[in-house]
């Protein structure tokens, strides 16, 4: 009796064009700004009944899953922070560790329904940090960094050289086509496959998002060397004719006399007398030592 009502049921609502059992939310991206408050919503069908269980859980950005609302009430994390009310989840104040994905959870004695509310926080981007080496040389590979942790959503990076925009794609720009970096600006690196001497430049990056202003890091001047082959071949060319000088120096002597010669070792003797008495049997002995 109770199945055939069911079925019963779900042919009426599928019939009429009202699907059964439902969980909707009527803004699935909320946005707000940091330290402000946030409304996110979750509506059910009236077929879950007045008993219906509505349960609330967070997920971060790495992934890992909490409760906020667990058997009706906040969980200790957000006592003070959330309150629940019918069809509504409101946030009193949020931070941008409030980053992430919130599911509603409606359930009954048989059926169980969801849906899912993204929520943003908007934190403007700070000074990015930039790494960008002073003195390389050409033929290596080089990598520039930029990056902003603050910045809520995740920033995109521009870079610029000696004040100029470095396009994306520089093989797009005439004014480029020279020019063999990558750029990542979702990441902030700048690539140079093989530094080339043009590749030199004041070089600076940007962190933006939709929060707030732009900001920028200090230009830093980044000097493409070539290798110095003739330098190198001349200190080695100098270390030669150094070695062969002093090895000259020292068979000129060693022919004239100058270096001294090895000297023969003679036998010395040393006498050593021995006492005016004689031993114990009244005899007189002489003893002496040789030493060579």
């Amino acid at each position: 009796m109770f199945v055939s009502g069911l079925v019963s049921m779900f042919l009426f609502f599928h019939a009429t064009g009202v699907e059964a059992f439902t969980v909707t939310t009527k803004n699935p991206d909320v946005r707000a700004k940091e330290n402000e408050g946030a409304d996110l919503y979750c509506t059910h069908s009236a077929d879950f009944g007045a008993d219906a269980r509505v349960e609330w859980k967070f997920r971060d950005m790495k992934g890992s899953t909490t409760y906020v609302i667990f058997d009706g009430k906040p969980t200790t994390l957000y006592e003070g922070r959330v309150t629940m009310f019918d069809g509504m989840l409101r946030f009193n104040k949020v931070t941008r560790k409030d980053n992430g994905q919130y599911q509603c959870e409606v359930s009954n004695k048989q059926y169980v329904g969801d849906t899912k509310v993204n929520l943003t926080v908007l934190v403007p981007p700070s000074v990015p940090m930039c790494r960008i080496p002073a003195s390389v040389t050409t033929g290596h590979r080089v990598l520039l960094s930029c990056h902003d942790a603050e910045g809520s959503p995740s920033p995109t990076y521009k870079w610029y050289k000696d004040k100029t925009p470095l396009p994306v794609d520089p093989s797009q720009f005439p004014a480029f086509k020279n020019y063999t970096y990558k750029i990542n600006p979702l990441n902030g690196n700048l690539e140079f496959p093989s530094a080339l001497v043009i590749d030199t430049g004041d070089y600076s990056c940007e962190a933006m998002n939709d929060a707030g202003p732009v900001q920028r890091c200090q230009a830093v001047r980044m000097e493409v060397r070539n290798i110095n082959t003739g330098g190198i071949v001349a200190g080695v060319i100098v270390a030669l004719l150094a070695l062969a000088l002093l090895c000259f120096g020292l068979w000129y002597a060693h022919r004239k006399g100058y270096m001294p010669k090895k000297s023969e070792s003679k036998p010395s003797v040393v006498y050593q007398p021995t006492s005016e008495s004689g031993d114990e049997d009244g005899e007189f002995r002489q003893k002496s030592s040789f030493v060579v």
